[in-house]
């Protein structure tokens, strides 16, 4: 921001405006050398201003502020600091950190440091989200028994996990698939691929092979395919050995873009017609939702 505009209120007044004419809401602006008091200066006094914290400004702007208004400091952590007097960020700021140690342990150490100002944490250029993996699984309204049903369930949940990898700007080395039969017996299976993908053709063929691995024809109501150890995928090192995959790529893209601009349902796979299985089924799921093995291939 500095390379653009030399005062930084300056630039904030101009962001702030420029959100309300063109995005038709306002925001608060919070300005300092740090974003913890950045983040303080943002909440003072709402709506549709411009406030800054800076070092010399902390004693008269925020440590008259009430505690649980701190960053960090939730209603259980409030709690404890007013059994023990500490009612403003002020106070907060001017105890004994020992003393602040015996009762909050390390987080006490994070609040005190954020009542005095102190932040040292780096403003990240890259805002790529911080994922572990991807998943999806679904319910299914019937028994699946026959394999080619199965596997078509399979890319209707791949189809969502590779475009979510894809918009997260990520490749994936590790697809891991779970069952659940009708009679709730669960079982899971993953492999470690030697060339990070986020092609969905490639990911569905895996998926299917530990499908075919894991499964011994019981009828199944639930299925699940995740994706794991991910890495960025602006750089891609091919095996000698597996197939290039980066004509399907470029298609996987187009229809990424057509489906950002027309809707979901603008494009999908003449195999889903008449098939009962929705293109994409499913929904996000968590790693507590979807507990896999851990990974001890390396």
């Amino acid at each position: 921001m500095g390379r653009i505009y030399y005062d930084p209120v300056e630039a904030a007044y101009k962001i702030k405006k420029r959100i309300k004419e063109e995005l038709g809401f306002t925001v608060n602006i919070g300005i300092s050398s740090n974003k913890i008091l950045a983040k303080m200066a943002s909440e003072l006094n709402k709506p549709y201003k411009v406030h800054t914290i800076f070092p010399h400004e902390i004693a008269d702007k925020m440590w008259c502020l009430p505690i649980d208004e701190l960053f960090m400091v939730g209603r259980a952590t409030a709690k404890k600091l007013r059994g023990r007097s500490i009612n403003t960020i002020g106070d907060l700021a001017q105890a004994d950190l020992k003393m602040i140690k015996l009762f909050l342990k390390s987080h006490g150490i994070l609040v005190w440091n954020y009542a005095n100002g102190n932040d040292i944490s780096p403003v990240r250029e890259n805002r790529r989200t911080m994922i572990k993996g991807i998943g999806n699984s679904t319910t299914i309204p019937f028994d699946v028994e026959e394999a080619t049903s199965a596997h078509l369930v399979l890319l209707s949940l791949t189809e969502t996990v590779a475009a979510r990898l894809r918009q997260a700007e990520y490749c994936a080395r590790l697809v891991s698939v779970s069952i659940k039969t009708n009679e709730f017996y669960s079982c899971s299976h993953q492999r470690k691929i030697s060339s990070a993908i986020d092609c969905t053709n490639a990911i569905h063929e895996v998926a299917c092979e530990l499908f075919d691995e894991l499964w011994k024809g019981e009828p199944i109501r639930h299925l699940g395919v995740r994706v794991s150890e991910l890495c960025r995928n602006d750089f891609m090192q091919l095996s000698l050995f597996e197939r290039d995959y980066e004509k399907q790529r470029a298609v996987d893209r187009t229809v990424d873009a057509i489906r950002e601009r027309f809707g979901p349902d603008a494009v999908f796979r003449s195999s889903f017609l008449n098939s009962g299985v929705r293109f994409r089924s499913g929904g996000t799921v968590d790693d507590e939702e979807y507990p896999m093995m851990s990974n001890i291939l390396w």
